[in-house]
């Protein structure tokens, strides 16, 4: 019996914190306690609900869930058309014009787009333009008294600031998050596109895409673009494209409907502390010249290989992906300074970047099992040579086996496809064809019969 006193006595203490807690005060000694609901007040109208709608055609067959038709027979097919819907957020960036930020994943082959106010009334968009390398996109709506979010300087964000993550999750309609900055210029998440995200811990979840991450002023400091999570949900590890990012591609969209990236043609790496120590120097960070492409802008303006990037248009370059992020907000064209070490000696070259080159090939040029896919190989971010698929006819083998526009070809039955020259001359021997492909952050293989 004595020990259950104190016990009870915790309880009672507890329950009445609990009921103390319950009924906190508006004003502590006069002082209001503190609150976002002002900032989001201001902030919630600038953020937009988007649903897409989208027709998919598939091809059928009427025999194809059973494995021994499916296998031993030439079972004729049939297409059929479904539609394909998906929901997302938006971000209002100027009110006058209805211009409204997004991912362009959010959009991406949408064949309608419908956007929701927070105060219910709905617009269908136009697309103004889209570049899936940085997932940005910029729609725009014929709209009167809208409501856009300021833009912040997102390279003054330090660890540690608070945000708050504002999109339609799951489409229950606007919903609200915080956390802090979790890192700063995260990159290497698995895609082929720019990175240097900002890592949160506000709470991001499917249908946040596009949506607003804001600081404690309500300035947009990135926009919601993808969580690293097992099973599809939120665990705390969010990323945001920066606002001055996704600032400079707006600029490229809304100019030219599309973004046109220079081309330096170099391939670099970043400079570890073993790179650091080779060389005896004293610095730690940079971006490492590895290759120095014969012919291109590189080449011209007298880049070597063994030259480190120090500094790109005055701003510090702290890794070869963050010289790579800079180059690709560059139009085709411009020059750019770059400060680099050679030598133990700084100096400075500048380098007026090239239009990337692109060439194409017919699927049906390479294998009879590839006809109705176009393939292209260009130049990448890193100044090297990717085989892309851009094109996709339905009904050919190559879209029942579920090839798609955007893939990146990485092998042909086991053999390393990097350029068009690589694809294997004696292909038409062989009847299957088997597949490595990178899509977005996967690795996966398919195989044409």
């Amino acid at each position: 019996m004595r020990r259950l006193v104190p016990l009870l006595i915790l309880a009672l203490a507890l329950l009445g914190a609990a009921s103390a807690a319950a009924q906190l005060p508006a004003a502590v000694d006069g002082e209001p306690l503190p609150s976002l609901a002002p900032m989001l007040e201001r902030t919630i109208p600038g953020v937009v609900n988007i649903a897409t709608r989208a027709r998919v055609v598939e091809s059928v067959s009427p025999l194809f869930d059973d494995p021994f038709f499916r296998r031993f027979f030439d079972v004729p097919e049939r297409s059929r058309e479904r539609e394909r819907q998906g929901l997302g957020s938006g971000v209002i960036v100027d009110a006058k014009a209805g211009t409204i930020l997004t991912n362009s994943h959010v959009i991406a082959r949408a064949d309608a787009i419908l956007v929701t106010l927070f105060d219910g009334r709905q617009y269908e968009a136009e697309v103004v333009g889209t570049d899936p390398a940085t997932d940005v996109a910029v729609i725009r709506i014929d709209a009167e008294d809208l409501q856009a979010i300021p833009l912040a300087d997102s390279d003054a964000l330090r660890v540690g600031d608070f945000v708050v993550a504002i999109g339609n999750p799951f489409g229950l309609g606007q919903t609200v998050t915080s956390g802090i900055v979790s890192a700063l210029g995260r990159s290497g998440l698995g895609g082929d596109g720019f990175e240097d995200f900002i890592q949160t811990d506000a709470s991001i979840n499917p249908g946040n895409s596009g949506g607003a991450l804001v600081n404690l002023r309500g300035e947009l400091v990135g926009i919601n673009t993808a969580i690293l999570a097992r099973g599809g949900g939120n665990i705390g590890i969010g990323f945001a494209i920066p606002a001055n990012m996704a600032s400079q591609i707006r600029d490229h969209l809304l100019a030219e409907g599309r973004v046109e990236r220079g081309a330096l043609g170099v391939e670099m790496q970043d400079l570890t502390p073993a790179l650091a120590r080779a060389f005896e120097l004293d610095i730690s960070q940079g971006a490492v010249i590895t290759r120095v492409v014969r012919g291109s802008a590189a080449e011209r303006a007298g880049l070597q290989s063994g030259d480190i990037v120090l500094r790109a248009d005055d701003q510090p370059v702290r890794s070869a992906a963050d010289l790579r992020n800079r180059l690709g907000l560059l139009r085709a064209g411009s020059d750019v300074r770059l400060d680099v070490l050679r030598d133990g000696a700084e100096q400075r070259i500048v380098a007026r970047l090239d239009r990337p080159e692109e060439r194409r090939i017919e699927g049906a040029a390479v294998h009879p099992r590839l006809e109705g896919v176009r393939l292209s190989e260009a130049t990448g971010r890193d100044g090297g040579s990717r085989v892309a698929v851009i094109a996709v006819e339905p009904g050919t083998p190559g879209a029942r086996a579920g090839l798609r526009a955007g893939d990146v070809l990485l092998a042909i039955n086991r053999q390393r496809i990097q350029r068009l020259s690589d694809l294997p001359q004696q292909l038409a021997a062989h009847q299957t064809l088997e597949l490595q492909l990178r899509r977005g952050n996967q690795t996966l293989f398919l195989t044409l019969r």
